[in-house]
């Protein structure tokens, strides 16, 4: 005796197959959306409370000029009880690879770690330079925006 599936078994086989495939390329391609963030070790005081990331696929540079984002993941809920209180942000960077300065070019603060959950922007346009100072954060971010490791 020969089993024949009739139409409606073989297109709910189908439907089943391509919701199956539909998710699977959903699943798949959604980590392409997301920043590959790569820790910056540097000794500091915040060291602790804190980890500074870069996301190196960010970091363009013109002439002495470089620009990247960081990420910063800090350990426990910023903003004491406000309503306001975020746990990362991400920070878009200028540097001047040859004066050795920064600047801060756009805020983005959120509420869960790693750059998730509901964000809040600020901008900050083309703010003031400041000198990197020795053995800080910006210091290590210099290096990695100028290749200076």
């Amino acid at each position: 005796m020969t089993y024949h599936a009739g139409p409606f078994v073989k297109l709910t086989l189908a439907y089943a197959f391509g919701f199956w495939l539909q998710t699977a390329l959903l699943v798949l391609s959604s980590g392409l959306a997301y920043a590959k963030w790569v820790a910056v070790e540097k000794n500091n005081q915040l060291a602790g409370s804190m980890t500074v990331y870069v996301d190196p696929d960010t970091i363009h540079r013109k002439g002495d000029l470089a620009m990247m984002w960081q990420l910063i993941d800090f350990k426990t809920m910023q903003g004491g009880r406000s309503p306001s209180r975020f746990s990362s942000m991400k920070m878009q960077k200028q540097f001047d690879c040859v004066e050795a300065r920064v600047r801060l070019l756009r805020v983005t603060v959120f509420w869960g770690n790693m750059g998730t959950g509901d964000p809040t922007e600020a901008f900050v346009e083309e703010g003031n330079w400041v000198l990197v100072e020795p053995n800080s954060v910006d210091q290590a971010l210099w290096e990695v925006a100028c290749n200076k490791q």
